[in-house]
């Protein structure tokens, strides 16, 4: 989005832009991937900065604790992963079309959904946390830790939500530039606060793992206030107004749109969080020093995944914006332009990390073992992660057009039934190695069938509501 301004009441207004639509595709989709890749790297910098002080400072088992809280969490936003992805691709149609009141009823109606469901997420983990926590084999050293630890961050869970609703509206919208301003606030304050809240100064006492989760949570929420403010004095065209509140309410075209076509897509992220779960949760029974090399191995791992996601968030945005204009031509290209960048920008990262394996893992790690196991994590596991990208990306471009089934069935497969089995059928006898060759072989069989839906499936037919969307011509 070129964020163009018009005067009016003596502010500048972001009006709508649908620029995604035209120009080089290589060009537009770097220049929008960038924000997001940058976006990535500070929340993984975050997060690695705290795992730092946590695992150099706070042990080994307060590091484990993290490292299953965290996995929580991604389950938690999992959850409305996939009403947020409708949202963004509904709202990237309505842009491509230049329907700016599709658009609001959008918003209108998501916003309303976002926020009730965080007030009851909210409530159930926080009386629910200890049996969580149980039921995925946390390690009995780690259980204190882990419970003080989510339970704070599930009080900041509506602020979390909050956020990441309304970087995905502006997203669909074409504006990947403003939610990244944002998160640089959020980021600098969490890895400021993390240590004061963490060891303590003057008056403010010494938390602990706790005093992690609370700088996290008060990031978010001063970064929240600060957007929502500045949408308002700018006059972000979609805004909620006074006028715009018929918008505020459960729409039943939108809501059964958000329901048919979000619902898959959640459940698509509910199989990966879970699957992680699964896996860390197998991870757990080796003790906690297995748990902290694979945590660590993971926090690398994030970074290689980076372009991934960065490049498949902007291929999905460009590519439902070109579906709603009808641009078919431009949707296959961007496929195209997408793999190729992904393809060199992860390769280049999985190449850097070989290169400082065991450099990269002491940041996090102190003890030998763990060190040495989180060496062998990454050598069977991060070239792998180039597949995982292909995929994304493919994935990414079939579910802007509202194709979510297929995807959200060769994920299952690729996962529960491929790399879950393998991981705790074969670890028996080939204890952890096994575990580590299921990310491999799991991101294989993905990368297979997604091409093949893409190459031969029916997903250019998908409609997101109605009939407004465009058709590719026979």
């Amino acid at each position: 989005m070129r964020l163009p301004f018009a005067a009016g009441s003596g502010y500048m207004a972001y009006q709508m832009d649908a620029s995604l639509t035209e120009g080089p595709i290589g060009k537009k989709l770097i220049v929008f991937a960038l924000p997001l890749l940058m976006g990535n790297v500070l929340q993984s910098l975050n997060g690695t900065i705290n795992a730092i002080w946590v695992g150099n400072y706070l042990g080994e088992s307060a590091f484990a604790a993290t490292s299953n809280a965290n996995n929580i969490m991604f389950f938690l936003l999992s959850l409305v992963f996939g009403i947020g992805m409708a949202s963004t691709i509904l709202i990237g149609q309505s842009i491509g079309a230049q329907d700016e009141t599709q658009a609001k009823r959008v918003v209108g109606t998501s916003a309303l959904f976002f926020l009730l469901l965080s007030l009851v997420i909210t409530v159930i983990g926080l009386i629910f946390s200890p049996m969580i926590l149980k039921g995925m084999n946390t390690p009995h050293d780690a259980m204190d830790y882990a419970i003080s630890y989510l339970r704070i961050i599930f009080i900041g869970l509506p602020f979390m939500y909050g956020y990441n609703f309304i970087m995905m509206i502006m997203r669909g919208a074409g504006d990947a530039k403003t939610p990244f301003y944002f998160l640089l606030i959020s980021t600098f304050l969490d890895i400021v606060l993390n240590p004061l809240f963490i060891f303590g100064l003057g008056p403010v006492p010494a938390l602990g793992i706790s005093g992690s989760a609370v700088a996290t949570v008060v990031a978010q929420f001063v970064s929240l206030a600060c957007l929502v403010v500045f949408l308002y004095r700018k006059q972000y065209f979609l805004r909620i107004t006074r006028e715009d509140l018929p918008y505020v309410r459960f729409d039943r075209e939108i809501i059964a749109s958000l329901v048919k076509k979000g619902v898959p897509m959640g459940l698509q992220m509910l199989i990966v969080s879970t699957s992680a779960i699964a896996v860390i949760n197998l991870v757990n029974s080796y003790g906690s020093v297995a748990t902290a090399a694979f945590g660590a191995a993971m926090q690398l791992s994030s970074y290689v995944q980076m372009p991934a996601m960065a490049i498949g968030g902007a291929v999905s945005t460009l590519a439902a914006q070109n579906v709603g204009a009808g641009k078919w031509d431009r949707v296959h290209k961007t496929t195209i332009m997408g793999i190729l960048i992904n393809f060199f920008m992860t390769g280049v990262l999985v190449g850097i990390i070989y290169l400082f394996n065991r450099e990269a893992l002491g940041l996090f790690l102190q003890d030998d073992a763990a060190i040495e196991i989180g060496m062998r994590i990454n050598l069977i596991t991060l070239w792998a992660f180039i597949l995982f990208g292909i995929t994304f990306v493919v994935s990414g471009v079939v579910r802007a057009t509202g194709a979510v089934m297929v995807p959200l069935i060769t994920t299952f497969l690729a996962l529960w039934c491929i790399r879950i089995p393998i991981s705790y059928w074969l670890s028996a006898e080939y204890g952890l190695d096994a575990i580590w060759w299921s990310f491999p072989i799991g991101f294989t069989v993905g990368i297979i069938l997604s091409v093949w839906y893409y190459v031969w499936g029916n997903w250019r037919q998908a409609k997101m509501i109605g009939s407004k969307q465009a058709q590719p011509a026979k």
